[in-house]
């Protein structure tokens, strides 16, 4: 199984940042129903491990919290992008719960990817596109065009790889502790 741990956006978020799509030569834009913020990519996962992280996920103590859109950017140089991404202002909540699930589920024997953690929403990816065709829309602030995402619970995603794409089917969802103090 192609695992991956996740924040679920609201529909009305999704919706939003959909309506932020412009023509852009090459780009493929994410469907709006396959936004989320990964917190950790497991890779493939032999279904025999899948109780033993989900109740080690479920071990995962974090208050629920916010967060606020920062940015738009790319990776790779901004002379040759290949991903564009919506990106959000620090918040130390979020890089505590990314923490917690890298160690549960590096506890399960599961390797994780090698790559920092980058709190971020793939909107589109781009194939030969030139970084002056993308310059304009990295341009707009996002700020003040979105609602804060308010986080509650994350989820264990199942990728399954089809001939029109990945298709994410939640397998698990994780409510994050409101008794402790919000933000925390």
């Amino acid at each position: 199984m192609r695992l991956f741990v996740a924040i679920e956006l609201p529909d009305q978020l999704k919706a939003r940042l959909a309506a932020m799509r412009t023509e852009i030569a090459g780009a493929r834009w994410v469907a709006a129903e396959q936004l989320h913020l990964t917190l950790a990519f497991l890779g493939e996962v032999a279904q025999e491990r899948l109780e033993a992280l989900c109740a080690t996920l479920a071990e995962v103590r974090q208050a629920p919290f916010e967060l606020h859109f920062d940015k738009l950017g790319c990776f790779s140089h901004h002379r040759n992008p290949r991903v564009l991404w919506i990106g959000f202002e620090q918040q130390p909540a979020l890089l505590q719960l990314a923490e917690q699930i890298n160690r549960a589920v590096i506890s399960c024997g599961i390797p994780l990817e090698e790559r920092p953690f980058n709190a971020h929403i793939t909107l589109a990816r781009l194939k030969q596109t030139a970084g002056g065709e993308v310059a304009p829309f990295l341009a707009v602030p996002p700020n003040g065009e979105l609602p804060h995402l308010a986080v509650r619970e994350f989820v264990l995603f199942q990728s399954l790889l089809t001939a029109q794409g990945a298709l994410h089917k939640p397998l698990r969802q994780f409510i994050l502790d409101e008794r402790l103090p919000f933000g925390r």
